[in-house]
């Protein structure tokens, strides 16, 4: 699961209490990958100590709540570094929002896929030029990769969604053309 393995590596550089883990996970991750909510971060910790990766100790403060410091084991050591040995496999396909689109706009008739094209390019050049401002921002090589990677995915994205335009032109026509209203798919049904 990446995010444990994301938590042992941050643990990796010393014990760490978790709002101060997820404030180092946001700092080294940036923008890209969002917020991490605090309380998923403690059910991956949970997890982390059950299964011997990761420690944990109860540190009583005078003036404040407790805090729980968590520690990397050797046994989470050695789970981190298999973790880094081996490639990133898609497990899933290729599952995403945009196919699912373009296969409804199409099914619409030419009009609504020329639309939705525009609009979704559109949005792809807005992101591509604020993605372009951050990295020229960004001082931090590993989140200068994950603008980097993420310019690179909205790239391949726009030049998807050019293509689907011309691809599914033929799907949409027919669509267009043998499509019934919903009305009249009610009069028949």
């Amino acid at each position: 699961m990446p995010l444990s393995h994301a938590v042992l590596a941050l643990l990796s550089s010393g014990p760490s209490h978790g709002y101060e883990l997820k404030g180092r996970f946001e700092a080294a991750i940036g923008p890209q990958w969002g917020g991490l909510n605090i309380g998923h971060l403690y059910q991956i910790l949970d997890r982390l100590v059950r299964d011997g990766h990761v420690t944990r100790d109860h540190v009583s403060q005078n003036d404040r709540p407790d805090k729980t410091i968590y520690r990397l084991t050797d046994t989470g050591l050695a789970e981190l570094r298999d973790w880094a040995a081996s490639p990133v496999v898609r497990a899933g396909g290729f599952r995403d929002e945009l196919f699912l689109k373009l296969m409804g706009v199409a099914r619409l008739g030419p009009e609504a896929l020329a639309a939705f094209v525009d609009r979704q390019r559109t949005s792809y050049l807005s992101d591509l030029a604020a993605l372009t401002r951050q990295r020229r921002e960004q001082a931090d090589p590993l989140v200068a990769v994950l603008i980097d990677a993420a310019i690179a995915h909205t790239k391949a994205d726009l030049e998807v969604v050019s293509a689907a335009e011309m691809r599914l032109a033929e799907l949409a026509e027919r669509s267009g053309r043998s499509g019934l209203s919903v009305g009249e798919q009610r009069s028949v049904g």
